[in-house]
């Protein structure tokens, strides 16, 4: 019988203690493809705030070539603020004794390598944190960030998390991704060579994808040897480019029935030392569709499909 090794476990056995993620939006951090850089408007399903419970905005942006950076002492104070705010009811529901601080929302490498510096570093100081995951784009990302990155994982429980979405060239260009699947073989190679952990995120039931197209998306990030794994349904937030077409009749969500067929196959095909960090997502603030409102009963759902799967929970 096949276990489900999730991100729980992994932690677990290398820590002996419960440790969880504290998710950081940081604020005047944005992507190449909606400042322009590489495109505008953003990926199709784009909102972030419908994926960061501390998401703020900010008028002024950074990238990369950004020379200097009038925000970093509130970027800085805002890092502070939400991890000492969150990590007490991660505690009191989780029972949670260390912490990884994950830079969520928006594009985490997408600014001036000091101000990166300082923000991990800064991170890396806060009581109880034993690491940092940084959530990024594979075009997004410099050799000298990721050398840092390096240095810090001899020390520290360093991931980076790249957005994959799907490996199908067809599918990343109708959502806008400004980048093509060859770029993330490059980014994830050169990761994976510098000895970094490395996780992967899917999105399943992106427009014109068939479930055929959203296994061999699987099939393609497990051969980049990735480390650990997301998988995520694709749901329609207002202020989207994909709600404009939900509302004309253009796009059809995923039922819950095939997204729960294709992650159990998905998860039949992982290698036993990829973990799985997140199996479904949701929102109460959303066009469609109903069933991911409600992540508790999806979970539910999930659950009651892998144990007639035979994968042990």
């Amino acid at each position: 019988m096949k276990k489900l090794y999730t991100f729980g476990k992994y932690l677990k056995k290398k820590f002996h203690t419960k440790v969880k993620k504290v998710p950081i939006s940081i604020p005047g951090f944005t992507c190449p493809n909606i400042d322009g850089t590489v495109a505008r408007g953003g990926c199709v399903f784009c909102e972030n705030e419908s994926f960061s419970p501390n998401f703020t905005k900010e008028r002024l942006t950074l990238n990369l070539t950004s020379t200097n950076n009038p925000l970093l002492q509130k970027q800085l104070d805002s890092l502070k603020f939400q991890y000492f705010n969150t990590i007490p009811t991660l505690k009191k529901i989780y029972g949670s004794k260390k912490f990884i601080v994950y830079f969520q929302s928006f594009t985490n490498t997408y600014a001036p390598f000091d101000t990166l510096k300082a923000l991990y570093d800064k991170a890396l100081t806060f009581p109880d944190v034993i690491g940092i995951s940084v959530g990024t784009r594979t075009d997004s990302i410099t050799d000298e960030t990721l050398e840092y990155l390096q240095k810090l994982s001899q020390k520290y429980e360093i991931w980076v998390e790249y957005g994959i979405q799907s490996s199908n060239d067809e599918t990343l260009k109708r959502i806008n991704r400004g980048h093509d699947f060859a770029n993330v073989i490059d980014t994830v190679t050169k990761t994976k060579k510098m000895g970094l952990n490395v996780c992967g995120h899917l999105i399943f039931g992106l427009p014109g994808e068939s479930q055929k197209d959203m296994l061999k998306s699987v099939k393609d990030t497990i051969e980049l040897n990735i480390d650990s794994i997301k998988f995520h349904p694709l749901y329609v937030t207002e202020n989207t480019l994909l709600a404009n077409e939900y509302k004309k009749g253009n796009f059809t969500p995923i039922t819950e029935e095939e997204y729960i067929e294709t992650l159990i196959e998905a998860i039949k095909m992982l290698p036993e030392n990829v973990s799985i960090q997140r199996m479904t997502a949701g929102s109460s603030d959303l066009l469609a569709p109903e069933w991911c409102k409600n992540k508790s009963t999806q979970l539910s759902h999930i659950h009651k499909a892998l144990k007639k799967a035979g994968i042990k929970l």
